[in-house]
């Protein structure tokens, strides 16, 4: 109590919520200039200089320029299938592993351990992963985007790492009981380990959801882009063309503008309506995977 109440305490609590509001604002105003910035007038956005709080002239247009663009839905179901596929896979494949090397009776464990630490600090390289992609036939295909990075070995390890805090008395008790390895994961191991699992998703979904370098390897046939690479083109190449038909040349470059920020706010949606559906449990789920056991 005695800290609490002394003043270097409160200078250090003062000092820290001015310094959180500080850092939230920079990292807060990126998001809202964007957000601005695509809703309002081109014309005008072009002429604006300094911050940018508030829409001006409020309007729409650029979305309705942005949806003009066919690729834009194709970029969309295209990434929501690479979306589900891969998720399924990355989490099935990655809940797998980390329930059987969560077993300390496991024969070669260490071994195990080893080969997958191994992979977080060496890997074959793009040309040999490249080269193996197209060995198996899957080059232009979406298993080119969903195979080679079925698992990532960080969210693997934090999932068995929660899988063995976990009490064995439990698993024990379902063995008596009758309960085989596979019932025992899907009813007792992944219910008490849900904020694991979500925060697990979350990184898996947000990783397919802004990859692109794979397609951009991966892929040649252009129907089959995703969102991300579809982006890319927009935004690094200004390839807005689909998007500015309808004005002259004089205003396509402010058009241009407006429709970038507005192809940004449309491909970050998904995920930032996502977010605080599993927030509650990304904390817990990262200290629990990370520090127990």
């Amino acid at each position: 109590m005695q800290i609490k109440n002394s003043p270097q305490y409160v200078a250090f609590c003062i000092f820290n919520t001015i310094f959180m509001i500080f850092l939230s604002i920079i990292m807060l105003y990126p998001i809202i200039y964007v957000f601005v910035a695509s809703v309002s007038d081109s014309t005008e956005l072009m002429k604006h200089t300094g911050l940018l709080l508030k829409p001006l002239d409020f309007n729409l247009a650029a979305y309705k320029n942005v949806f003009k663009n066919p690729m834009i839905l194709k970029g969309y179901c295209n990434t929501l299938q690479i979306l589900v596929l891969g998720l399924t896979i990355s989490m099935v494949i990655t809940t797998l592993g980390a329930y059987v090397l969560s077993k300390n009776e496991l024969p070669g464990k260490n071994a195990m351990m080893f080969f997958v630490v191994f992979t977080m600090f060496f890997s074959g390289g793009l040309i040999p992963t490249y080269l193996a992609v197209r060995s198996y036939g899957i080059y232009n295909t979406i298993w080119a985007l969903v195979l080679p990075g079925a698992v990532n070995t960080y969210n693997l390890i934090v999932m068995r790492t929660s899988f063995q805090a976990l009490p064995r008395d439990i698993e024990e008790a379902a063995v008596i009981d009758g309960a085989g390895e596979l019932m025992i994961l899907i009813r007792i191991i992944l219910p008490l380990s849900l904020p694991v699992v979500s925060v697990i998703i979350l990184f898996y979904a947000v990783g397919i959801w802004n990859s692109w370098f794979g397609a951009m390897i991966y892929l040649k046939d252009r129907i089959k882009f995703p969102l991300q690479l579809i982006l890319r083109e927009i935004l690094i190449q200004g390839d807005t063309s689909n998007m500015t038909q309808s004005v002259g040349d004089f205003e396509r470059n402010s058009v241009s503008e407006s429709v970038k920020y507005a192809i940004i706010i449309v491909s970050t949606l998904p995920i930032m309506l996502i977010y605080p559906f599993i927030q509650k449990n990304f904390v817990k789920g990262v200290m629990i995977g990370a520090i127990k056991g």
